[in-house]
Formats: C-alpha cells, structure tokens, sequence
C-alpha cells in the first residue's frame, strides 16, 4: 500500500470500525496527519498569531498567542478517520478496537474517580474519619491509574506496531492475504 492509497482508504473508510488495517494504512495515515499538523501549525504561526509586547523601566517581556484555528480544523477533520484505523489496525493484531481508546477511558475514570472521591469525601467533616478514609481511598485509586496512565500510551503504540495476525481471524481476512 502506498501513501496515497493509504490517506485514500481511510477517508473512504470515516467511520468503518469493522474489518482490519495492516502496518502501512495506519502509519502512513499517522504520518500524514504529522504532516498536515506541522503545517497547519506554520499557517497559524504566520497568520492567527498574536504578539503582545510589555515594557517596564526595567525589563521588556514579548508574549505570542495563537487560536490555533486551522489546526483545530485539521485535528477535526482526521479525527475520526484515525480513530477508525487505529480500530482496525488492532482488529489486525487480534485485540478488540477498544483497546485504541485505554490511554482516553484511563484518563477519563482517574477525573472520575477524583472527582466523586474528592467530593464525597468533602461532603464530610473536615478532618473526621470519613473524610480520611474517602481521601486515602482514592488516593489508593488514582496512584496506580496515574502510573498505568503513563504506560498506555506507550504499550498503544507498541501494539500498533506489530505484525499482521497470520491467516483469518474474528474480525476478518488478513489484508496482506486478501490484497494478493
């Protein structure tokens, strides 16, 4: 697959979270995602960037801000045709599509968990009993989400980059196979 046909089979394939995707379709779309974002960073640094200069007696600060507006209209546009791949491309490994999302559903949980944690215990007296065992629960909770946290992105990626499940499985043919 080249990387025309790749950037042409996800965007043909939005929103198709069934089947399979092998190495290069996701990587080369991974890729021109990279791409596009650089360059939609360069035309918001030349275009939608703001410069605000401050000057005292004594020092001179420069402040640059920028929207970003072209970036999130990338970022909008490839969102969900990298979900999709990414989601295929573990159905190509023989792990559920889900497991694309672990680094998204961690971070969402360790929110959750702090904040009915942290809330139910400051629904108690400050300082009592309750108040101490809902702070430590959670604590004893959130630490390890954290820690597991910082490793799934990594052990995401590490899946993305394996080779193709030989043969048919549950999601379905191999690509390699079914394109020869």
């Amino acid at each position: 697959m080249t990387f025309s046909d790749a950037i042409h089979t996800c965007f043909s394939k939005f929103f198709t979270f069934s089947g399979r995707a092998a190495r290069p379709e996701y990587w080369f779309f991974f890729l021109f995602i990279v791409i596009w974002s650089v360059i939609a960073g360069i035309i918001d640094a030349q275009f939608f960037t703001q410069v605000a200069v401050t000057e005292t007696e004594t020092s001179r600060s420069v402040a640059a801000t920028s929207s970003q507006p072209v970036k999130g209209i990338v970022s909008l546009i490839v969102f969900f045709p990298h979900l999709a791949v990414a989601w295929r491309r573990m159905h190509d490994t023989g792990r559920s599509g889900l497991y694309a999302l672990l680094p998204i559903l961690l971070i969402l949980g360790a929110f959750a968990t702090l904040f009915f944690g942290i809330g139910l215990a400051s629904s108690f007296q400050h300082g009592s009993n309750l108040d101490i065992l809902f702070t430590r629960a959670t604590l004893l909770i959130v630490i390890p989400t954290l820690l597991i946290l910082f490793v799934s992105p990594l052990l995401v990626l590490w899946w993305l980059s394996r080779p193709s499940q030989p043969g048919t499985n549950q999601y379905g043919p191999n690509p390699y196979e079914v394109a020869q």
